[in-house]
């Protein structure tokens, strides 16, 4: 895996979202947000992730996709519960992902932070493969990037997100980049 100039990794699955638009000028990717996401809710495998990131959602397709009519959402990456990266949006592009966000009093994280939604729910164990893929993706992500801190979009929405959810194992993802904590 690596970065071309572009800010698009290699290796990856790409499916193109519409959902970005540019970052302010000379503003630095600082932080790095971890996400979960399934649609269905809970139900894992199928395409309703990416058709959501692409606008091509079926609403009438489940009763919980009509309350998605017409949002405008997308992450950098999403890694599937098999360890699969797909990369909807250059990493040098503002993807939609944080909403109304703070992180340690700066607003709209989006503007300074590279999204990864994690294939996963509240409820249920991440996979051994997206730990691995994660702390690698997350390492790559560091040394071509600015980051230097790591948040979950409960951290930074809290009240209104609850993912990556209490099953999300921070310290086994910490050990695996090496580091005791956030």
């Amino acid at each position: 895996m690596k970065f071309d100039s572009s800010g698009w990794l290699s290796g990856v699955g790409r499916i193109a979202s519409p959902n970005y638009d540019a970052r302010p000028a000379r503003t630095p990717i600082s932080l790095l947000v971890i996400h979960s996401i399934s649609l269905p809710p809970n139900e894992f495998g199928g395409s309703g992730v990416r058709q959501l990131f692409t606008n091509t959602l079926d609403c009438s397709a489940h009763p919980y996709y009509e309350q998605l009519k017409g949002v405008r959402v997308s992450a950098h990456f999403l890694i599937g519960r098999d360890g699969g990266i797909t990369q909807f949006v250059s990493c040098r592009s503002r993807a939609w992902h944080a909403g109304v966000s703070v992180w340690q009093g700066r607003e709209r994280c989006n503007d300074y932070s590279i999204g990864i939604e994690l294939e996963g729910c509240d409820t249920m164990p991440f996979e051994p493969a997206q730990y691995a893929v994660l702390s690698r993706l997350t390492r790559r992500l560091q040394r071509r990037y600015p980051i230097r801190h790591i948040a979950g979009h409960a951290e930074i929405a809290p009240g209104r997100k609850t993912d990556p959810g209490p099953t999300f194992d921070w310290e086994q993802y910490f050990s695996l980049l090496g580091r005791s904590s956030a």
